[in-house]
């Protein structure tokens, strides 16, 4: 006859010949198949261990509109209408070098795309109006 030992947190299952002759109770979950950075919906799957924590800790917010932006942009080049919100995600991560390495060409590579995307813009646009500063207008053209 089996019977169960409590000890704490833990129980201990006795168990005799007879009841491990029968057939089991226990019926296992389909296995699914592996998924990727992308769910067959074309949805963002923030769980792929491919994201490491960046889509969990501090920045988590902004890494996951800087990622779903760019995903969802058809800008030309992919990506050009999300220089701000990748701004916000690399400012943020600078704040938590223990967390979040830095890579020494993220700057140089974002100053390089914004000036790309501002060169790219027509002359008129990029006039700035002078009841702007220039602060002003740097963070308009970069949401742009």
């Amino acid at each position: 006859m089996s019977h169960c030992v409590s000890f704490g947190k833990d129980k201990v299952m006795f168990l005799t010949e007879a009841d491990l002759k029968g057939p089991s109770s226990i019926v296992l979950p389909e296995p699914e198949e592996p998924r990727g950075l992308m769910l067959p919906n074309g949805d963002i799957n923030w769980g792929c261990p491919c994201l490491g924590n960046a889509a969990i800790g501090p920045c988590s917010v902004e890494f996951r509109e800087s990622l779903s932006c760019f995903h969802k942009s058809e800008a030309d080049p992919k990506g050009s209408d999300c220089l701000g919100q990748f701004r916000e995600m690399n400012d943020c991560m600078a704040r938590f070098p223990a967390l979040y390495k830095q890579d020494k060409d993220t700057d140089a590579t974002l100053k390089s795309l914004e000036e790309n995307n501002i060169s790219s813009n027509k002359p008129s646009e990029r006039e700035e109006p002078s009841s702007q500063t220039k602060e002003e207008t740097k963070t308009a053209s970069l949401e742009k």
